[in-house]
């Protein structure tokens, strides 16, 4: 189900430092024809070189000199037919005369032909910048037009260029100093519509300053919910002075997506696919965004670009967008997520005054969980861990691994551990509303559930406490919970951690929290099956009923409930990011098989979420109804399945043709 860039909403860019010699333009000029060539094969669409590349940035008085100009419009109109040879769109550093002035500027080319040029507004004139003794700055424009052979093409800052047959895909231009600035013009650019930034720069490197652009860059793209491409200068510039280092990145939201090795005198390229419909999409649920505004009037100035196969994405995608795969990135977010939810129950207890807490342990991943933050609250309150009453009900699919290790962590952390079997109550509650026990239906299973509820809520009254829940976001998405059941408690502790971060968070707290037979029992609990324990162990005493058999791996459901309800995607685009991620793991047919159960699921179960308790937030996701997520409970979830229902069927009849 190979896709074209465009209908994933994503285009190809790179931002490139090239191999450079000062004065030199015909030794720049075929530097920045291979690296155009080499892009043109890796699939790229939109090309940035750095500020003045076709001279060097360190050509001093020599920017006066007849003779370098008129080379550097020579080489200008070869690249203008090389933009045309390629299908891309090429943007280049280069000093320009206009109106007996001449201009630090990137001129923007595309399908052989020069689209517009935008000069330099802030010139660094302070310590090693000396540019207003050769450049104009764009406050002294006194024409909008270039004369150019037979064109004239528009010449400013208000200029933002539109990618033809891309919606929402616009781009705007600012360089080197203008993003050092307190206001930079990005600002403004990103206000009227622009998804990408683009600066062309010759960034000279000190110590420090490496971080502090990447930081600069990554900051920008998340401030303005855009991408941004940087494009530096590399150590060809002079060494008088100074050294460049060719540091060229490309961001994403925040996100630095590609970047160039440093300090290499050969040319360097970041390539990365643009999640333009992620921008939008982030900006469409972004209030602030939509409230800003600009002063600046921008003139729309068309490009056209090639079409390219998405057969291999040039950016992350992770399988668990909730998990971090760098091990440090995600110890310090496992840290972080168990501190937000112990401060957050904390501040119930101490506003209800209940210094005593109840809660149902069944030795699963949620339960366990939910006891790990509730003793690391109480130890943090200096209150005793002895209030807490925690309460193991085997029923008819209690197996004896979980139910040792429920007792088992329990004791090792020093609580109160209430054993109290349901099968007398509700065999007696079958009696009462004429149930076969024989009959292993929906009403046998919830019966469980609910008299576990009703157990810890009666605890709680009795000794006065909380009753701290412990179903997870992945649950409240499928909605797989008993209505009233286990669905229900007086403060989720879990409310929005994901099934496949809850597993990590346990693994975090045996290594980083808790230590001995604790961390032992941790481990266990990680590797046991995901089950609700809810039908009679197979003939071993082994769990007989595992929830992802019946609702799917959770680790697809997670994948989908963040594209869904994070990045708003369609089922067309999620359904191949998917398959991306998981090609090693399931086939086509699969994932379409789950992802329809995700959408159904997700629809028909609103209803549950819409009546949730309260809960802390800890990540970008959550379906609170009072928070992130507000949606009818009677919302028809047709539009999505049968955008599905094309795709599969599509999919047969390709297989009918190839058979024939």
């Amino acid at each position: 189900m190979t896709m074209l860039l465009r209908e994933l909403g994503m285009i190809r860019v790179a931002a490139v430092s090239p191999a450079l010699k000062v004065a030199d333009v015909a030794f720049n000029l075929a530097a920045i024809e291979e690296a155009t060539l080499q892009a043109a094969d890796q699939g790229v669409q939109l090309l940035v070189f750095p500020e003045l590349a076709m001279t060097g940035y360190s050509c001093g008085d020599l920017f006066y000199q007849q003779s370098l100009l008129e080379k550097v419009r020579e080489g200008l109109t070869t690249l203008t037919a090389l933009s045309e040879q390629t299908g891309m769109i090429l943007i280049v550093g280069a000093p320009v005369r206009q109106s007996g002035r001449l201009f630090n500027a990137a001129v923007v080319m595309s399908h052989g032909r020069i689209c517009g040029v935008v000069p330099k507004t802030f010139l660094p004139n302070t310590q090693e910048f000396y540019e207003e003794r050769w450049f104009s700055s764009a406050f002294d424009l006194v024409d909008d037009q270039l004369a150019w052979l037979d064109e004239a093409p528009p010449f400013g800052t208000d200029l933002l260029f539109d990618v033809d047959g891309m919606p929402d895909c616009l781009f705007g231009i600012e360089i080197c100093e203008d993003a050092w600035v307190a206001n930079p013009p990005s600002g403004a650019m990103a206000a009227a519509g622009a998804t990408l930034l683009i600066n062309l720069s010759a960034s000279p490197e000190i110590l420090g300053k490496n971080t502090y652009r990447r930081a600069l860059v990554e900051s920008q793209s998340a401030r303005c919910l855009s991408a941004y491409l940087y494009a530096s200068a590399g150590p060809g510039e002079s060494s008088t002075d100074l050294v460049f280092s060719g540091h060229s990145l490309v961001a994403e939201y925040g996100q630095i997506l590609a970047e160039t090795e440093r300090f290499q005198f050969a040319s360097q390229m970041a390539v990365a696919d643009i999640d333009v419909q992620r921008l939008v999409h982030e900006r469409l649920r972004n209030n602030s965004y939509a409230a800003s505004m600009t002063d600046q009037d921008f003139l729309l100035v068309p490009v056209e670009v090639t079409e390219r196969q998405a057969d291999d994405l040039l950016r992350p995608l992770a399988k668990t967008p909730f998990v971090p795969i760098d091990l440090a990135e995600r110890q310090g977010r496992c840290e972080e997520i168990f501190a937000i939810q112990t401060t957050g129950l904390m501040k119930r207890l101490m506003h209800t005054g209940s210094q005593k807490v109840v809660l149902g342990i069944s030795g699963g991943l949620d339960s366990t969980l939910a006891l790990l933050v509730t003793v690391k609250a109480f130890d943090r309150l200096k209150w005793s861990r002895n209030d807490i009453l925690a309460v193991t009900m085997p029923g008819f699919g209690t197996t004896a691994r979980t139910k040792g290790n429920a007792e088992t962590l329990a004791a090792e952390l020093g609580v109160d551990l209430r054993i109290i079997s349901i099968d007398a109550a509700v065999h007696q509650h079958f009696a009462d509303i004429g149930q076969n026990p024989d009959n292993h239906d929906i009403t046998y299973e919830n019966s469980q559930a609910r008299e576990r509820t009703q157990i810890l809520m009666d605890l709680a009254n009795q000794v006065g406490g909380l009753v701290v829940g412990t179903g997870d976001l992945s649950e409240l998405a499928l909605g797989w919970a008993t209505y009233n059941g286990d669905h229900m408690s007086m403060y989720g502790v879990n409310a929005s951690v994901p099934k496949t971060l809850v597993r990590y968070l346990i693994e975090w707290c045996a290594e980083a929290e808790f230590s001995g037979k604790t961390a032992e029992v941790l481990h266990d609990v990680c590797a046991t099956p995901v089950s609700p324990e809810l039908l009679p162990p197979d003939k071993d005493g082994a769990i007989s009923q595992k929830t992802e058999d019946h609702v799917g791996p959770f680790e697809l459901h997670d994948f989908f409930l963040f594209q869904v309800v994070r990045n708003q995607f369609a089922p067309r685009k999620i359904l191949d990011l998917a398959c991306r991620a998981f090609a090693e793991d399931y086939s086509q047919a699969e994932v379409l098989k789950w992802l329809k159960l995700f959408y159904s699921r997700f629809f028909a179960q609103q209803f549950k979420r819409s009546c949730l308790p309260d809960g802390p937030k800890v990540g970008s996701v959550s379906l609170s109804p009072r928070g992130d997520w507000r949606m009818p409970s009677d919302a028809s979830a047709n539009l999505w399945l049968e955008e599905l229902d094309q795709i599969a069927a599509a999919a047969v009849e390709k297989d009918s043709r190839t058979y024939d």
